[in-house]
């Protein structure tokens, strides 16, 4: 049994020949079709670098085209030159200048001599081809396509526009059901033979002559026609990003193509020496009778397609901005936002620390400057606490504090004053826990020094903002884990809230709240909000606070067994 190779070439003369070479001194007859838009001195060289390996032809050249049926013609010449002169020829290996063999050639013999009479190509009928890319899968074989997609655009474009404005449909050969697949195959003689040689290959021809892509299409529909025994896949390892666009395989996946089992893989760059030299000049480590696999290294692929889909969550950078359409959070990590605790507790920032293990923050978004834990004016990542960077790029500051220290979880507090308006972040971010006393805000007007008439403006602000704020928290499109609290709810029994923070948030073991931080004095608040009312202001956010209020107080020690949720 004896395997001739295609190649059909491009660029890159240098390495064609170290490939073309490799398989001929195995005794692999080679057929090279050198693209016609390659000079004759670069066409001439080749050849002469060459000339030395009698096993070693040329085709005519055409001009090829991505996508046209130069492509066909090209291999179908190289074909005929292949049946032609290697009359000792069993299979046909259709390969490119950019394809690099990953097992020696002793490896795919006894691999077809344990198939024999199979046709290895990959054949799919439309139905169930989920790779088409640009909505053309039907279309492309019931519509004309005698422009270039990549030359020219705008006609490609405007005539398959005209063509469905005007109902156009092309008839399908008789007995031809479109398939479709890999380029890269390697049949039977006896199966290319009847290809090239078929009565009424004229006919067919001219059909897949204005076919979109014939090269995917062209075998891999006849082969259905003329062979007995296909075997749906491919003996060469090629993979294709989320556009249709093949992957580069570069010297540091060496292990992953090893990994594949395949005999050839395609599309390897040409300055990849450490791959050339370990699978062209280095020991035959081949895989023996092993079966090729390239699924094995699909999960790999798929997540790379993910990665520049979808970005890295939380990872904002020049070459890889990830699309608000695509993401499925904002951040890298969970984290916790707390509102209007800030406002009740004096010392709650300390207290979430010791209860939960988390590393909370003040008002990340105050006015005045980023209150980081501590004190810091720096943190992680070069964060500065200036207001104006800050605010510059409010979501890139928060994404930045969660990436730069994932790891450990952080909380901050937030609230109507802060002024960047992050409404359209952390509510849609599913990373985010936003705990809501609503009202909240309302303390620092009643414990503050202002005429009342300043803060009864104020408090209209305010609660304007958190009322629009609150709107979003309750959105059916929200991502977040959202509890909101009236403040008159919270007061009544602020116990079970904060043992609600510690069963839901502590970083360490489950534990029984055993330290409460010291509620604000909260007496006379009840006669502040009926003041307002007697204003004419309505404040609706905190609930249905009585107006008499008792004096300050401790919260009560919580005394009751943790139940694990």
């Amino acid at each position: 049994m004896t395997v001739g190779f295609i190649m059909l070439c491009h660029e890159a003369p240098d390495r064609v020949a170290q490939v073309a070479r490799h398989w001929s001194e195995a005794g692999c007859p080679i057929v090279i079709h050198l693209d016609a838009a390659v000079g004759a001195r670069e066409h001439d060289a080749l050849r002469a670098r060459l000339s030395d390996r009698p096993n070693i032809l040329f085709s005519r050249r055409v001009k090829c085209q991505w996508g046209r049926w130069s492509l066909i013609r090209a291999t179908q010449m190289a074909a005929e030159t292949m049946l032609e002169r290697f009359g000792n020829v069993s299979h046909v290996y259709l390969a490119s200048g950019s394809c690099l063999p990953l097992r020696p050639p002793d490896d795919l013999h006894r691999y077809l001599d344990t198939h024999p009479g199979v046709d290895f190509i990959e054949s799919a009928r439309i139905e169930d081809v989920p790779w088409t890319q640009g909505g053309l899968d039907h279309e492309r074989f019931t519509l004309r396509f005698p422009f270039s997609w990549k030359h020219r655009r705008w006609l490609f474009d405007g005539f398959v526009r005209l063509q469905r404005r005007m109902r156009v449909r092309r008839r399908i050969p008789r007995g031809l059901t479109p398939h479709m697949g890999s380029q890269w195959w390697c049949l039977t003689r006896e199966t290319l033979d009847a290809i090239l040689t078929h009565p009424r290959r004229a006919e067919f021809d001219r059909y897949f002559r204005l076919v979109w892509i014939p090269d995917e299409s062209y075998f891999q529909t006849l082969v259905r026609l003329v062979s007995e025994r296909v075997e749906s896949r491919s003996l060469t390892v090629a993979k294709f990003d989320f556009q249709g666009k093949p992957h580069v395989f570069y010297d540091d996946h060496l292990q992953l193509l090893r990994r594949s089992d395949c005999f050839v893989a395609r599309k390897i760059w040409p300055r990849a020496d450490r791959l050339y030299a370990a699978f062209l000049s280095g020991p035959a480590d081949g895989a023996g009778s092993a079966t090729p696999q390239p699924g094995k290294i699909d999960r790999i692929f798929s997540k790379a397609i993910l990665r520049r889909t979808e970005g890295r969550e939380g990872l904002y950078m020049a070459g890889r901005f990830p699309r608000p359409d695509r993401i499925k959070a904002t951040t890298s990590a969970r984290y916790c936002v707390f509102e209007g605790y800030g406002d009740l507790f004096d010392d709650f920032p300390d207290w979430v620390r010791r209860a939960t293990g988390l590393r909370t923050h003040g008002h990340l978004f105050a006015p005045e400057r980023a209150e980081f834990a501590d004190g810091h004016t720096m943190y992680s990542g070069a964060l500065s606490d200036n207001p104006t960077l800050r605010d510059y790029n409010p979501s890139a500051f928060l994404t930045n504090l969660i990436w730069t220290t994932r790891g450990e979880r952080q909380a901050f507090l937030y609230g109507p004053r802060d002024t960047p308006d992050l409404d359209r972040i952390f509510p849609y971010d599913p990373n985010a826990d936003v705990m809501v006393v609503s009202g909240a805000w309302a303390v620092r007007l009643f414990r503050s020094d202002m005429p009342f008439a300043e803060i009864r403006q104020r408090a209209t602000l305010l609660q304007k903002r958190e009322d629009a704020h609150l709107q979003h928290l309750r959105s059916r499109w929200v991502k977040a884990r959202v509890r909101i609290t009236t403040m008159a709810d919270f007061v009544e029994a602020p116990e079970e809230a904060l043992q609600t923070i510690v069963d839901d948030l502590s970083t360490r073991r489950a534990v029984q709240l055993t330290e409460a931080p010291r509620m604000v004095d909260l007496s006379g608040f009840g006669q502040f909000l009926q003041n307002l009312r007697n204003v004419g202001m309505h404040p609706y956010l905190m609930g249905d606070f009585p107006t008499e209020e008792p004096a300050s107080r401790d919260v009560p020690m919580v005394r009751r067994p943790y139940v694990a949720r």
